[in-house]
C-alpha cells in the first residue's frame, strides 16, 4: 500500500495529535503499551518454555544418551558383540556400555539413596564442563575413587578427599545370611549437571569398579546410545530393537521421560493459545482508539472530501495510522521481551528478595537455573499475529471514515 505525500502527511499528523487532543494521544499511547506488553509476554513465556524443554533434553541426553538398550534381568551377556552391532547401525553416533544400580551411601552417620553409575573413561571425561571441584583424571579403574553430584555432597556433607561408604544390600551369601557389601571410596570429583534429581543421586565410577562393587563379573546392565538426530531416534534404532527382541529392550528419551515432555508440550501450546488473547485485546484497543480518532476528526474528514480527497485516500490514511500503532507496539514488545530475557536471572533474584519467596526451586523445576531459548520461527509467528490483528482492527474505523458524507457533516457547521 503506497501512500501519496498528502496521505502520509495526514497520517503522521494523526499519529502525533496536538495539545488539544491529549485524550486521543493517551488512548493511542495505551494501545501501543498494550501491544508491547502482549508481544513481550508471548516472547518471554515461549522462550522460557522452549529453553526449559531444550535444556532439560540436553541435560538428560547428555547423561543418558538418546536411548538406552537395557537387558532383561539387568545383565547383558556377550555385550561386546551387541555394542559393536549398535555402533555400526546407520545414524548412530556413539554407543557405550553402562552400569546403573540404585544403592545406598553413608558418610558421618548420614545415609542417602544413590544411583551408582559405572561409565567408560570417555563418558567420565564428558563431565569436564560440569566440574565443580576435584580432578577427573584421578577416576581410574581400581583407584577406589568416585565422582558425586553437588546436591548429594551437600546432603551428606562430603567434600573432595573425604571417603564415603557405598552399601550394596545384595552382598555375599554366608551361612548366617546375606551380608551387605560395604566399600569405601574417596570422593575425587564433585560435579553439577544442572538437573536436581541427578545432582542429588548420582555417584559415578569407572565401569570396572562398578562391576566389582555389584559382583556381576564382566557383564553390563545396559548400553547408552547417542544418535545423529534425537527426534528420529526411534526410526534409527528400530533395526536394533528387532534384533534384540527377547534379550533386551530399547527405550529412547521420549519413552523414558514421556510424561514430562508431553506435559511440557501441552503446557506450551496452551500458554501460546491463552497469551494470544492478549494480542487480541491489544487489537481491540487499537480499534477503539481509531474509532475515537474518526469521531474527533469528522469535520476534518468532511473538509478533505470536499477538497477532493477520495474515499480510498481516507481509507489508506486511517489504516496506516492504526497499523503504525500496532507496528510500534510490536517492535517495542520485541525489544522489551529480549531485554527481560537477557536480565531474567537478576529479575528472578530481585522478585525472590522482594517477596521473600523462592520462585525457582530446583527441587520442583528439575533445573537449577531459569533457561531461555528463542525460536526464530515462533518470533516470526508472534510478530505476524500482532501485525495481522492490528491491521484487521483498523479496517472498520477506516471504512467508517471513508464513508463519511461531507454534506451531512457540514450542513450543521
Amino acid at each position: 500500500m503506497i501512500l501519496s505525500p498528502f496521505e502520509w502527511t495526514v497520517a503522521k499528523r494523526y499519529l502525533l495529535p496536538g495539545r488539544g487532543e491529549a485524550f486521543i494521544a493517551l488512548v493511542a499511547g495505551i494501545s501501543i503499551g498494550v501491544v508491547m506488553l502482549s508481544v513481550a509476554m508471548l516472547v518471554i513465556v515461549m522462550s522460557v518454555m522452549n529453553g526449559f524443554r531444550a535444556e532439560l533434553l540436553d541435560k538428560i541426553t547428555g547423561l543418558n544418551g538418546h536411548a538406552i538398550v537395557q537387558a532383561y534381568g539387568g545383565k547383558l551377556d556377550n555385550w561386546e558383540g551387541i555394542l559393536q552391532e549398535i555402533r555400526e547401525t546407520p545414524g548412530v553416533e556413539s554407543a557405550s556400555p553402562l552400569i546403573e544400580q540404585p544403592l545406598l551411601t553413608s558418610f558421618n552417620g548420614r545415609v542417602e539413596a544413590v544411583l551408582v553409575r559405572g561409565n567408560t573413561q570417555q563418558d567420565i571425561d564428558a563431565l569436564v564442563p560440569n566440574l565443580v571441584s576435584g580432578n577427573l583424571s584421578a577416576l581410574e579403574p581400581d583407584a577406589g575413587k568416585v565422582a558425586i553430584g553437588a546436591r548429594l555432597a551437600e546432603n551428606i556433607g562430603a567434600r573432595v578427599g573425604d571417603t564415603i561408604t557405598i552399601i550394596n544390600p545384595a552382598g555375599r551369601t554366608t551361612p548366617f545370611g546375606t551380608v551387605p557389601r560395604q566399600i569405601g571410596y574417596e570422593v575425587s570429583v564433585i560435579f553439577e549437571v544442572g538437573v536436581y534429581d541427578y545432582d542429588q543421586a548420582f555417584v559415578v565410577m569407572p565401569i570396572k569398579d562398578a562391576q566389582t562393587l555389584l559382583l556381576i563379573g564382566d557383564t553390563i546392565g545396559m548400553i547408552e546410545v547417542t544418535t545423529e538426530d534425537a527426534d528420529r531416534v526411534g526410526d534409527i534404532l528400530d533395526p536394533v530393537a528387532r534384533n534384540l527382541a527377547g534379550r533386551a529392550v530399547v527405550n529412547d528419551w521420549r519413552t523414558i521421560n514421556s510424561s514430562l515432555f508431553e506435559a511440557l508440550q501441552v503446557e506450551r501450546v496452551a500458554m501460546f493459545f491463552a497469551l494470544s488473547f492478549m494480542v487480541l485485546v491489544a487489537a481491540f484497543n487499537i480499534l477503539s482508539s481509531l474509532v475515537m480518532l474518526v469521531r474527533a476528526k469528522t469535520r476534518d474528514i468532511a473538509i478533505m472530501r470536499t477538497m477532493g480527497a477520495t474515499r480510498k485516500s481516507l481509507l489508506k490514511i486511517f489504516v496506516t495510522t492504526g497499523f503504525t500503532v500496532g507496528a510500534l507496539g510490536t517492535l517495542a514488545g520485541l525489544i522489551f521481551g529480549f531485554v527481560v530475557l537477557y536480565f531474567r536471572e537478576p529479575i528472578v533474584d530481585f522478585i525472590a528478595f522482594a517477596t521473600g519467596q523462592e520462585l525457582w526451586d530446583p527441587e520442583v523445576r528439575f533445573l537449577s537455573a531459569l533457561p531461555s531459548r528463542t525460536d526464530p520461527v515462533e518470533i516470526v509467528g508472534i510478530v505476524t499475529l500482532a501485525l495481522v490483528l492490528s491491521f484487521l482492527a483498523t479496517l472498520y474505523p477506516a471504512y467508517k471514515a471513508a464513508s463519511t458524507d461531507p454534506v451531512q457533516v457540514l450542513r450543521y457547521e
